[in-house]
């Protein structure tokens, strides 16, 4: 599991909209897909590539599967991200220069 698999899997409109979801709690493939026009398979092939990438786990409790966030995808993420938190103040504030320079 590394960043590309997980940015590759979020990069669907579908599956960061499932993501979204699994994100306000644990859910099964059927309330996944209210309001959604997505039929079972395409869920089932969405969810895959979402547990694939680390980013989401199931839960099985007897013949229901219930989905949710897996903390460790997230982990990686955040990870990926405090890389470049330090170099976005930096940046913004030579923008401001730069723009000060220009009303000059």
């Amino acid at each position: 599991m590394v960043e590309n698999d997980i940015f590759k899997a979020l990069a669907d409109p579908t599956r960061r909209a499932v993501f979204e979801k699994l994100a306000a709690g644990s859910m099964n493939a059927s309330a996944l897909r209210e309001g959604m026009e997505i039929s079972q398979s395409a869920m089932s092939q969405h969810l895959a590539v979402l547990r694939n990438a680390g980013l989401v786990r199931e839960e099985r409790q007897g013949r229901f599967v219930n989905y949710e966030v897996d903390p460790e995808g997230l982990a990686l993420i955040a990870g990926w991200l405090a890389k470049y938190r330090l170099y976005w103040p930096a940046r913004i504030d030579a923008l401001k220069d730069l723009l000060k320079d220009m009303d000059q």
